[in-house]
């Protein structure tokens, strides 16, 4: 009877677990040189953007992922 929640919850962990990795492992490396005094200006604000265009995109998995999940419970 709950195993959708348990479904839901699990996709969700694996979501935080992969996209931390992905942000230590790939994104924390990314430095941008060129632009002087600027440099680590520029390089937190790319890396913030990519943060929160991951944090958007997690949402709207999970929203997809919620509705497909519940939505199927409903119908049987």
């Amino acid at each position: 009877m709950s195993a959708p929640i348990y479904v839901y919850v699990s996709i969700m962990w694996i979501m935080i677990v992969a996209g931390g990795g992905l942000l230590v492992t790939i994104i924390s490396p990314i430095h941008i040189h060129g632009f002087g005094k600027f440099d680590e200006f520029l390089d937190s604000g790319v890396k913030a953007a990519i943060a929160v265009t991951l944090v958007v995109l997690w949402i709207f998995i999970m929203s997809k992922a919620k509705n497909w999940i519940f939505h199927k419970r409903i119908r049987n």
